[in-house]
């Protein structure tokens, strides 16, 4: 049956054949050729014919579920075997049922990095690391979804049937971090699947669903802004993941902005934000940031201390973390409205998180070499909210010394399908909020690795799209529809 619902689909192969000086070679499908055999939503008029990823029987709705977002600039150096990372992962007293992960400076950011070919090979190692950290060897279910309310075991589906032995085979040879992954193409049984993720230059978002509501997550979209060089290269800028769980949006940015300690630097730094909120467009409602219902800002935001004087020396020495932070720019900005107005952020009991020299726990401005640039402790790297429903239970830093950044990491308690209710607890009428936009987008995907204007994806234009249960998020089925109509009275 699998097999003949592939056949109906037309699923792309993820290779094409490339002809280069009268030879024909094999190179893998990229986001920017145009293929009339791509999955889109001309293809989606009637469900496809595929068995449904759900459990038997209707589903619970999520009622509240637990986010886990971490931050962490890694100062270009690729991770190694030992890394510990369950330190920060794990820190938690309980279960999360989503990660949200972004780095800044994966790679180094030379000038070989910024205009030359993507270097793929440490945003693969950091995924194979937080994958042993999140499914353990040995795994044979997940021991904590006894306390999660929306726990469910997804159908086995065998990698056959999803491609051909020829395709795995070159699917296993090649690097674990793709240029774009959307859905996982691996329904484990228990842990977390990998929904989504997506590299530009340095810039690294990866998303983590633990897979009892896998297939619970549809509308997966990416969309990259560049802020760097000439103001469009990727060495700066932002990766934004949008999807929804069930009736909830969600939105994801992970962004890199303007370095400088200088006094005016922050307006640079505003500016990317500002360019970022108004650049960054999805092909499906909600098509921008601010549309949507749950939305986190992560990153090494760069905002330092303003004017840093010998009062700040002594507040450092003090270690007077309250007052320090009444020098924070992002702070100060903010409360200017300059900034991120209607955001939150958690209170930052926490000390600066750069910059420290390698491997230690001492700032560089204490002992730093007369050819190194002496930085000013700041709290470059910060986590952002808005959005009904958000809780956060913490905002702490880690002390891996793995980088001259610290990694910064919170958990927040999210209210779920919030919006089907008015204040009554009455049910108002509802419709899907991921409904496909009726005008076309205004700027086709850019072919250029780094100059990342603007750029969307869909589901359908990464050939490693997640098996049936993101197929099935492309269209309504009829128990959908049969619902929505119920709701609409």
């Amino acid at each position: 049956a699998w097999h003949r619902a592939k056949r109906d689909l037309h699923l792309p192969s993820p290779w094409i054949k490339a002809e280069k000086n009268g030879d024909v070679q094999r190179r893998r499908r990229s986001c920017s050729d145009e293929d009339g055999s791509v999955l889109g939503r001309r293809d989606l008029s009637e469900p496809p014919r595929v068995p449904s990823c759900s459990p038997a029987g209707s589903s619970p709705p999520i009622d509240n579920l637990r986010m886990f977002v971490g931050t962490w600039n890694v100062g270009g150096r690729p991770p190694h075997r030992g890394l510990n990372l369950r330190d920060w992962l794990t820190s938690t007293p309980s279960s999360p049922d989503i990660y949200v992960l972004g780095f800044q400076e994966i790679v180094p950011l030379n000038a070989g990095n910024v205009l030359g070919p993507e270097d793929k090979g440490p945003a693969g190692k950091w995924l194979s690391l937080i994958r042993q950290v999140l499914n353990p060897a040995g795994i044979h279910g997940d021991a904590s979804e006894a306390d999660s309310p929306s726990a469910e075991k997804p159908p086995r589906v065998s990698f056959s049937d999803l491609l051909s032995m020829e395709e795995l085979e070159l699917e296993e040879a090649e690097d674990e971090s793709p240029d774009l992954y959307l859905g996982s193409i691996t329904p484990h049984r228990g842990g977390y699947c990998l929904a989504a993720s997506k590299q530009m230059v340095g810039i690294f978002l990866c998303v983590w669903v633990r897979s009892s509501i896998m297939h619970r997550i549809t509308a997966l979209e990416v969309s990259c802004v560049g802020r760097g060089i000439m103001g469009c290269m990727g060495n700066k800028g932002s990766i934004s993941i949008s999807m929804t769980l069930e009736r909830t949006t969600f939105c994801f940015i992970c962004t890199h902005l303007a370095s400088g300690e200088k006094d005016g630097d922050e307006v640079r730094r505003n500016s990317d934000v500002a360019e970022i909120v108004k650049r960054t467009r999805f092909q499906q409602s909600p098509e921008t940031i601010l549309e949507h219902d749950k939305i986190i800002w992560l990153g090494d935001l760069n905002y330092r201390l303003a004017s840093a004087n010998s009062d700040t020396h002594q507040l450092l020495q003090k270690n007077d973390w309250e007052s320090l932070l009444q020098k924070d720019q992002l702070l100060i900005e903010q409360r200017a409205g300059r900034v991120f107005a209607g955001w939150e952020e958690g209170r930052i009991y926490f000390p600066p998180t750069y910059k420290y020299l390698a491997n230690s726990d001492i700032y560089a401005v204490d002992q730093a070499k007369s050819r190194e640039k002496r930085r000013i402790p700041a709290w470059c790297d910060r986590i952002l909210w808005r959005g009904k429903g958000m809780k956060q239970m913490s905002y702490v830093r880690g002390e891996s010394r793995f980088s001259d950044h610290r990694p910064v990491y919170s958990l927040f308690s999210v209210l779920m399908n919030d919006g089907l209710f008015d204040r009554g607890g009455v049910k108002a009428a509802a419709v899907d909020s991921r409904k496909p936009s009726s005008s076309p987008s205004s700027s086709s995907p850019s072919r250029g690795k780094v100059q990342a204007e603007d750029r969307s994806y869909r589901e359908a234009d990464g050939f490693r799209t997640c098996n049936h249960p993101i197929l099935l998020s492309l269209t309504k089925t009829s128990e959908e529809r049969e619902r929505s109509r119920l709701l609409l009275g």
